[in-house]
């Protein structure tokens, strides 16, 4: 039985490490090359360059949106907390 919560438990670091991982910058190039090419466009044309950048301007849009969000989740926290005090007659 310890083993197989051993065994578990090493699983389950295993997956949240590999969940960890980000794609470098060649990955994501390739990776844009392979979605605009299932887009039917062509290499080395004006549409293709076209669709990169769209990704490419999508992907900074996402990222602006994500930062925005986590500033106005953060501000919450940020100012200060009033408590009352109450004293007892």
């Amino acid at each position: 039985m310890r083993i197989s919560a051993l065994s578990l438990s090493l699983a389950a670091i295993a997956i949240s490490l590999s969940a960890c991982q980000t794609l470098t910058p060649e990955e994501r190039r390739a990776a844009d090359e392979r979605r605009c090419l299932g887009y039917g466009f062509r290499r080395g044309t004006d549409a293709f360059a076209t669709c990169l950048q769209r990704i490419d301007l999508d992907r900074r849009a996402d990222a602006r949106a994500f930062r925005a969000q986590a500033d106005e989740n953060f501000d919450d926290f940020t100012r200060p907390i009033y408590y009352p005090r109450y004293y007892r007659r």
